[in-house]
């Protein structure tokens, strides 16, 4: 028996779906599953809901005033992280919220051949650097996947480095972590590291993306980068061409009709073997480069 305050969890997971659905959001069900699971916390995860759906489980009355409250937020298109304040990446669970940009599952593959790099690496603590780190999520994912390596990343946002700061904190404390330009914050690294990684700002500056979550929310920094959106990353081309010992790699995120451009660049600057790899929907994501 449930009490007048309780509400099914069957009933209040068709109300969110329906709302989420009128209000155009995209997989509008997932994100009920999400939303929910968040409102009964304790991790609960979206196996969890479901199976509580189909016991007939119920929602207390807080858990459903706050079910509600993140359906009307979400509505208006509020990215699902900012609502829980969290974002999955491969093993990880990071903090995330307003000022930092909130890592996509695409770029999880980037991560991996930045790891696979670093894992491949003969030195017994090889040197990997995240510039621009946004999140951490690139140089946590390698210092976790990678232990015996050093991680160092920078982040220039004052809005951002505090989200980064509570991720490096609470998952890798061991990382070194900066606050600065990725121009110059790794001066002291010159010629000593392995693997260069970024997700820079890569979205032409006329490219206004059309999701309100991405153009509302994502902060501008780290999604324009210029005329044809690779300004930063011809920065990091050079910068990384510098840190980088011989044999080092670099891996950069972009845009799908991105690659050849960026292959251009790299080539360009000195940088060999350049390459250009898919994700899983078969869309050029990332291209890699080594020192000679």
């Amino acid at each position: 028996m449930s009490s007048d305050s309780e509400v099914p969890v069957r009933d209040a997971l068709r109300g969110a779906v329906s709302a989420l659905d009128q209000a155009g959001v995209p997989a509008a069900h997932v994100d009920a599953e999400l939303l929910l699971a968040w409102a009964i916390g304790s991790d609960v995860s979206r196996g969890e809901v479901q199976a509580a759906a189909i016991r007939g489980d119920n929602l207390s009355a807080e858990q459903h005033a706050l079910l509600r409250e993140a359906i009307v937020r979400r509505s208006s298109r509020e990215p699902l992280q900012h609502i829980t304040g969290t974002a999955p990446f491969r093993r990880m669970t990071l903090d995330v919220g307003p000022g930092v940009f909130v890592p996509r599952p695409e770029t999880e593959m980037v991560a991996q051949l930045a790891i696979d790099a670093l894992a491949a690496t003969a030195d017994p603590e090889p040197v990997a650097v995240d510039l621009g780190t946004g999140s951490g999520a690139i140089a946590l994912a390698m210092a976790t996947e990678v232990p015996h390596a050093r991680v160092h990343a920078v982040e220039r946002s004052d809005e951002a480095i505090a989200w980064t700061r509570r991720n490096v904190a609470r998952i890798a404390p061991h990382i070194d972590l900066r606050h600065g330009d990725l121009a110059d914050a790794f001066d002291d690294l010159v010629g000593t590291v392995s693997v260069v990684a970024s997700n820079p700002p890569y979205v032409p500056d006329e490219a206004i993306p059309r999701d309100d979550e991405v153009r509302l929310y994502d902060p501008a920094a780290a999604l324009y980068g210029g005329v044809d959106g690779l300004d930063v990353v011809r920065i990091i081309s050079r910068v990384g061409l510098r840190l980088a010992r011989q044999g080092g790699a670099i891996v950069l995120e972009h845009g799908e009709r991105q690659g050849q451009q960026i292959r251009e660049i790299l080539t360009s600057d000195g940088w060999q073997a350049a390459a250009t790899h898919r994700d899983l929907t078969s869309r050029d994501r990332a291209t890699t480069a080594l020192r000679p």
